[in-house]
């Protein structure tokens, strides 16, 4: 199959994405029904973000010139995938990848997202049979000559013990935070909003701790996230805040709270579901210097990624800043 033909399949898939047509909406449903994590309505976000951000017919010209893809890879290598099933969609930048690059797929799929990957390799296999000789979604992964992995800190473990012989690439947990400089207008507050609380927080590119200079003023801030909260209506989620907010009582710890989110002051950048963690700085240079930054995916913020954009990668921007192209061009020999 020619680059272009590629190029012209993954452009359609956008366009599915992007389309509410009785198909998507009847996989966006029954993913809900198997996850209900994934609300019909993020999985409709995550798709049209990804169909405006990676799918579009000039964003991957330019992004297969830059890495020089050819028709054929000099090589074509069978590249095994093992999906994480966090958030919609979470693995379907590594299959763009490693479709556009020419190679064969094999695709293993996570236990809390079945439906969505089907449902998108079926809809390539309809636009042309062919697909199958590039992607197939397998029980197990063996025999492969590229693995690329995503998960926890102890399926990383697990990956690197089966697949470290090979040529891999295995990515554990990251999370993401903002810095605030506390001049934030309220639109910039309720942009945090949506980094924080979309998907639920499940992503690794939410935002789960804010840095804040002392005396920082939180009305705001609580105020801005009260738009999520209808949260309170999801069973799982109301479990988590209850939950939270109990050992918060229990332990006698200091927290603020809009009755939708726990806010504890924490230096650990991880939080649990429906609470954010804090940490105050005197200086924006020392803090920065003490962040573990094998433990961030990104910073959101004034000078970082924009307020509000955290959940809208673009196609460069690679998990865990390993670049998946390079790592597929020089399997190849291109």
């Amino acid at each position: 199959m020619k680059l272009e033909k590629r190029i012209q399949i993954l452009v359609q898939l956008g366009h599915y994405l992007s389309t509410d047509s009785p198909l998507y909406k009847s996989a966006r449903e029954q993913a809900f029904s198997e996850n209900k994590w994934f609300l019909p309505e993020y999985i409709w976000e995550a798709g049209k973000s990804i169909s405006k951000q990676m799918l579009q017919a000039h964003i991957l010209e330019e992004f297969a010139n830059k890495y020089a893809v050819r028709d054929e890879p000099k090589v074509k290598k069978q590249i095994g995938i093992i999906f994480a099933g966090n958030i919609p969609f979470v693995g379907l930048h590594d299959l763009i990848c490693s479709f556009l690059s020419g190679h064969q797929t094999s695709v293993k799929l996570s236990s809390k997202d079945t439906v969505l990957p089907k449902r998108i390799i079926e809809y390539l296999r309809s636009i042309d049979p062919e697909i199958d000789n590039y992607i197939s979604i397998k029980e197990m992964l063996k025999g492969c000559d590229a693995y690329m992995a995503t998960g926890s800190n102890n399926s990383a473990r697990y990956f690197d013990y089966y697949f470290g012989k090979y040529p891999h690439i295995i990515r554990k947990n990251k999370t993401s935070i903002a810095f605030l400089e506390g001049n934030e207008s309220d639109d910039d507050l309720e942009k945090l909003a949506d980094d924080i609380h979309l998907y639920f927080g499940l992503g690794c590119r939410n935002v789960t701790q804010i840095l804040v200079p002392r005396n920082y003023d939180f009305l705001p801030l609580l105020n801005a996230l009260k738009k999520y909260q209808h949260y309170c209506d999801h069973d799982k989620y109301k479990n988590n805040f209850d939950y939270q907010l109990t050992i918060a009582i229990m332990n006698n710890q200091f927290y603020m709270t809009n009755d939708s989110i726990v806010l504890i002051e924490n230096a650990n950048p991880f939080s649990p579901i429906s609470q954010l963690h804090y940490q105050f700085y005197t200086e924006k240079d020392a803090i920065l210097k003490e962040l573990d930054m094998d433990q961030i995916q990104c910073i959101v913020g004034k000078g970082f990624v924009p307020f509000g954009q955290a959940q809208n990668p673009g196609i460069n921007d690679f998990a865990d800043g390993i670049d998946t192209m390079e790592f597929l061009s020089n399997l190849s020999g291109t």
